[in-house]
């Protein structure tokens, strides 16, 4: 029983033996992955960036009432094109005609008694002049005089008054441009304290965009051209994408980049400007902009070719034995979704993996397909 198991014992090393020399030997005959490769060159490229944007009115006023009222009466229709000057709605103006009215009454009544206080004066005088009258009696007479004057010249403040909020029963247009949404219609009580504006007017004529671009890309941009001012004006004409998908026909100018930081995205605000001849673009409205930016003789990979790691690149150099290595990359900030321009870590002749290079590991055999 003893040798049985000695003997069994025996086979068991001898079969784990055999087991793990044919596994050795499957590894090693195992064929190496077949992967694109490709070798290092350079080229001239453009790479089109595209931001998310919003479109605004070159001038987009809001339109407040400055007296209180009932509107009795809206003269435009949403989306109306206006000219500056011309009427947008009209207050109740009742009462501010009744104000003016009054105002009026009461500088007639200050002037006669500014005229009858002169007179006084002027009889008073001639009486202290004969010494008929004492020095108090000419004083009095001229302190009256003094208050009729005042009297009329409140009362002509008045009446200003009053024209000016009767004038502003009629709420006109500041601006040529295009009428936005009428929240509130005829009948509706409304007043300057109110939170909604009776409409926004938006001079359409030019429209802005606005876009943003982090803060790296500013202090690229600000390095390159040597000030912030000298960057925007160095850069190219940029195209919108509407958000249909289309291309604008029209392209249009970076005008200025904010001076500051918003600190909780970390991200400044750029303003371009674009023509609305044709009035396709409306205040309040979506699209993209996109940036070209120029890289002359650079190297040039896809984007199957890196692998990324937070914010840094790798890509798998190829040696003469086939063997993939890890090699770390810095690309330029502009990309295109399909191409990285590379700023460090390659260089003309180097031979990469183009495609897959997510599924291999350090010091991995390959079969390139291409060179």
């Amino acid at each position: 029983m003893k040798m049985n198991l000695k003997y069994i014992t025996v086979l068991g090393t001898v079969a784990a033996s055999i087991l793990s020399s044919c596994s050795n030997n499957s590894q090693r005959q195992m064929p190496s992955a077949n992967f694109e490769t490709m070798k290092v060159t350079t080229k001239d490229v453009t790479m089109n960036t595209k931001y998310s944007a919003t479109i605004r009115g070159r001038q987009d006023i809001d339109i407040m009432p400055q007296v209180s009222g009932t509107l009795t009466k809206l003269c435009v229709t949403e989306g109306q094109v206006v000219k500056a000057g011309q009427p947008l709605f009209i207050i109740d103006q009742v009462p501010y005609q009744a104000a003016l009215n009054t105002a009026l009454a009461s500088l007639e009544s200050a002037k006669a008694q500014l005229a009858t206080s002169q007179l006084e004066y002027d009889s008073k005088k001639q009486l202290f002049d004969q010494h008929v009258v004492s020095e108090f009696d000419i004083q009095k007479a001229n302190n009256s005089l003094q208050t009729a004057k005042a009297v009329l010249a409140q009362a002509q403040a008045q009446v200003v008054n009053a024209r000016n909020n009767l004038s502003y029963t009629v709420v006109k247009s500041p601006s040529n441009g295009i009428v936005g949404t009428l929240p509130y219609r005829q009948g509706a009580l409304v007043s300057p304290s109110m939170g909604q504006p009776l409409t926004t007017v938006s001079d359409n004529n030019q429209m802005y965009v606005y876009f943003s671009i982090n803060e790296a890309q500013l202090l690229n941009m600000t390095r390159e051209s040597g000030s912030a001012e000298a960057a925007v004006s160095a850069m190219p004409e940029i195209k919108l994408l509407l958000v249909d998908g289309s291309e604008y026909k029209h392209t249009g100018k970076v005008e200025s980049v904010s001076g500051v930081v918003d600190r909780t995205t970390g991200t400044v605000q750029v303003r371009a400007v674009f023509d609305n001849p044709e009035k396709l673009l409306h205040s309040g409205s979506t699209g993209y902009v996109v940036i070209p930016t120029i890289y002359k003789n650079k190297i040039v990979i896809p984007t199957t070719a890196t692998v990324q790691i937070q914010d840094k690149f790798k890509v798998y150099l190829v040696d003469k034995n086939n063997i993939a290595h890890e090699q770390l990359v810095v690309t330029e900030p502009h990309a295109n979704g399909k191409e990285y321009v590379i700023k460090e870590g390659l260089k003309v002749g180097d031979i990469i993996v183009a495609e897959g290079a997510g599924m291999l590991k350090d010091g991995q055999d390959v079969k390139p397909n291409k060179d």
